[in-house]
């Protein structure tokens, strides 16, 4: 099979060209958990932005739940977590890594939204993601 370019136009990818250029079980974990938790088939869309190229926008009910941007190795997931999710977010907070606690609290807010930019590239580091998708949805995890 052809190697995928993600910064391509042309080629719109589907799951399996995605798998092959990250090559990190990340992100096969995370979107398998995405799919079949909350149903939903992610929407491949090319992106200008910061981080260029295709991206992967899982969508429930019209609403985002997180994007995740492909990179060879690791990926990007965009979490927002707005006004709804905070007071959550915040009350569970201590249960999630160091680095996710880090990173929230050093992210900016703006219109009362943070736009949480989580690097991934061990599938140990899943949970705290799973988390905060579970928080976007309106889910409790505490128990998790």
């Amino acid at each position: 099979m052809e190697l995928w370019d993600k910064m391509d136009r042309s080629k719109k990818p589907d799951l399996e060209m995605v798998s092959e250029y990250v090559r990190n079980p990340v992100w096969d974990e995370l979107s398998s958990y995405i799919m079949e938790t909350y149903d939903v088939i992610p929407s491949f869309e090319y992106s200008g932005c910061s981080w260029p190229g295709w991206n992967a926008k899982f969508k429930k009910a019209g609403r985002s739940l997180c994007t995740i941007y492909p990179f060879e190795g690791y990926i990007w997931v965009l979490v927002v977590i707005g006004k709804r999710e905070k007071e959550r977010f915040e009350e569970e907070m201590p249960l999630m890594s160091e680095y996710l606690q880090t990173l929230y609290l050093e992210t900016p807010e703006g219109m009362g939204q943070k736009w949480l930019q989580i690097e991934l590239e061990d599938v140990g580091e899943i949970d705290d993601v799973k988390r905060c998708i579970a928080i976007r949805r309106g889910i409790s995890k505490k128990n998790n």
